[in-house]
């Protein structure tokens, strides 16, 4: 689902442009498919995002405790206003996801790095939700200059 190429050079100004204006606006972050275990994507790039000052909902079915915060069971059981829902699990789930968050009342729907779904896209887009698809959140953030990158150097030994 998610792999480590570097960070995309020369990003299209309007793309940027998008970019920083889903991370202006965004407070909460539900991120689906949130992990608990340190190694895997799904728990270090909400904790990056969490760090940078981001609300993480983690949803899980396994529930419990991630990032200091109660793990939903499912979407449809957030009951805190999201801004964004980045979606760690596999493409042939995101169009469910799409319109579960359409019903939570999220503006954006990002995948994350290696997952895509036109199906999602168009469900998404058809009800006014900004679709960022292939992109990991925390990498973005870095490469539009707004932290340090969950890979990067400086914000491992903050967070050790």
């Amino acid at each position: 689902m998610h792999d480590h190429r570097p960070p995309p050079r020369g990003l299209d100004p309007a793309v940027r442009a998008r970019l920083l204006e889903i991370y202006r606006t965004t407070r909460t972050i539900a991120v689906v498919g949130a992990s608990g275990d340190e190694r895997k994507p799904a728990n270090e790039i909400p904790a990056y995002l969490q760090s940078q000052g981001y609300r993480i909902v983690p949803v899980n079915p396994r529930g419990g405790t991630l990032f200091g915060e109660h793990v939903y069971r499912s979407l449809d059981e957030v009951d805190v206003p999201i801004d964004v829902v980045d979606v760690f699990r596999p493409a042939g789930e995101a169009p469910a996801i799409a319109r579960q968050a359409i019903a939570l009342g999220a503006g954006v729907l990002w995948l994350q790095w290696g997952i895509e779904s036109e199906e999602a896209r168009d469900i998404a887009e058809a009800a006014g939700l900004t679709v960022v698809m292939n992109r990991c959140m925390g990498v973005m953030h870095q490469v539009v200059g707004l932290g340090p990158g969950p890979h990067s150097d400086e914000w491992r030994r903050r967070s050790t």
